[in-house]
């Protein structure tokens, strides 16, 4: 069975070759782009008044309003236009095209692109560098050694995670973040202590961001007491059930997913693995995974996290796996990494596979490098697979939104409506291709109608 190719006006590139210097530049990018968010409310050197009001217009809106096609249909660009958006009790109450003329207070957007705010659909905050001095990761050597090296210093970093959560978090909202779904490790040396200091640093941001808390069993869920401090977990404020590699973590890929997945269903809760086994290997995870989600009927509440080996399996390989995995309703999430296979994000939304990007680590133990700026991450997929095109870069969007589009494939406008809840990013930009592809920053955001970030 072949698959039909997802062709967006453009070829494939390699850009693994030479991975050194693409993340040589990440890390300079990151180290520009890290001090670059908009500051956030009652931080930020205002050049328009904050909204503050339950109910007022935020006017010279920018929106996308279809694409602008060629002689022969194909697009060559995005179309917008200025509006108006009237803001009420935390929803978009209206959308119009003329100036109001009412008495509600009206706040001036400068013709900022307005987007859906976005997800961070995979982050961790609970052993990070970022926000305290300077530290790179020592060199990656293996899983075991990292989770070894880890063992030595969670106790002594738990005094510092309240704070640097907080830094990430501030990072984050500033742009254009108003949902995450955030791994704090459950494991035999910390327990649950670092899920304490990642909601310590959560309460600072309630009005600023939504989550879940995954239960992640850093160190293999199958070591030690860990299914005992799962447990405990999922009855202590987690919201979902985390995995790592069932083989090569775990080494017992049955007992580990039959483990999960009896977790999940005595807490009543979603699952999100992580799955760094490549090839036939984590295939084979999956494929067991889709069966066991299947058995316990838990189709809809299943995520892979990473999942290489999809970027590793052959047309009738992905075919086979790819309709089980559909029919079982299992979620991809991705960090659209540069040194090693993507899930072919393209086939699998063709498939009707939800996929979602998250930023992953930010300057922590695992990695020195991520700025923590999401967009990156959708302009980075773009560049693995070619999408060169703006109809192509505009389909990115939805990896970032949780599948929210302001454009639908044909160009009929689907965002805003009347009535959605005010998750609001403004960005820099003509249109979202122009977003994604130059990495625009973040200007505002607004969150149920309140502001979280105002740097205008």
């Amino acid at each position: 069975m072949t698959l039909k190719k997802i062709n967006y006006n453009s070829t494939r590139r390699d850009v693994l070759i030479g991975a050194g210097i693409a993340a040589s530049a990440l890390g300079g990018l990151a180290a520009a782009r890290a001090g670059a968010a908009p500051a956030p409310v009652g931080r930020s050197e205002d050049k328009t008044a904050i909204p503050s009001e339950p109910s007022c217009w935020l006017t010279n809106v920018r929106l996308e309003d279809g694409f602008e096609k060629d002689s022969s249909g194909s697009v060559i660009g995005t179309k917008a236009r200025s509006a108006n958006l009237l803001i009420k009790n935390g929803k978009i109450a209206k959308v119009a095209t003329d100036l109001p003329t009412d008495t509600l207070p009206k706040h001036d957007m400068g013709g900022l692109l307005a987007l859906p705010s976005f997800s961070d659909m995979h982050i961790h905050l609970d052993k990070g560098y970022y926000g305290g001095p300077w530290h790179a990761a020592a060199p990656f050597v293996s899983m075991a050694e990292r989770i070894r090296e880890e063992q030595d210093f969670l106790k002594a970093f738990l005094p510092e995670t309240a704070a640097r959560a907080r830094a990430l978090l501030d990072l984050i909202t500033g742009n254009g973040v108003t949902f995450a779904r955030i791994h704090c490790n459950v494991d035999p040396v910390s327990e649950l202590q670092n899920k304490e200091k990642v909601v310590e640093a959560l309460a600072s941001f309630k009005d600023r961001i939504g989550y879940q808390l995954v239960a992640f069993p850093q160190h293999g869920l199958l070591q030690g007491n860990t299914v005992k401090l799962m447990d405990k977990a999922l009855q202590n404020g987690y919201d979902l059930v985390g995995g790592l590699d069932p083989a090569g973590v775990d080494h017992d890929i049955e007992r580990s997913l039959s483990t999960t997945m009896e977790l999940a269903v005595k807490h009543n809760a979603p699952i999100d693995i992580h799955l760094h086994d490549r090839g036939r290997l984590g295939l084979f995870t999956i494929e067991r995974l889709a069966a066991l989600t299947e058995q316990a009927k838990w189709q809809g509440k299943v995520t892979v996290s990473h999942a290489y080996c999809l970027g590793d399996a052959s047309p009738e390989q992905f075919a086979d796996l790819g309709a089980h995995m559909a029919s079982a309703g299992i979620t991809i999430i991705s960090s659209a990494p540069i040194n090693v296979p993507m899930p072919p994000i393209g086939e699998l939304t063709r498939m009707g596979i939800p996929v979602h990007f998250g930023t992953d680590n930010v300057n922590d133990h695992w990695t020195s490098y991520t700025s923590g700026i999401l967009v990156e991450r959708a302009s980075r997929a773009g560049e693995i697979f070619g999408w060169e095109s703006d109809y192509g870069i505009s389909r990115l969007l939805k990896y970032i939104t949780q599948g929210k589009e302001t454009l639908k494939d044909d160009g009929t406008v689907a965002w805003p409506k009347s009535g959605e809840v005010a998750d609001i990013a403004f960005v820099d930009a003509s249109c979202s291709a122009e977003f994604i592809a130059r990495r625009k920053p973040t200007k505002a955001v607004i969150r149920n109608g309140k502001p979280s970030a105002w740097a205008i």
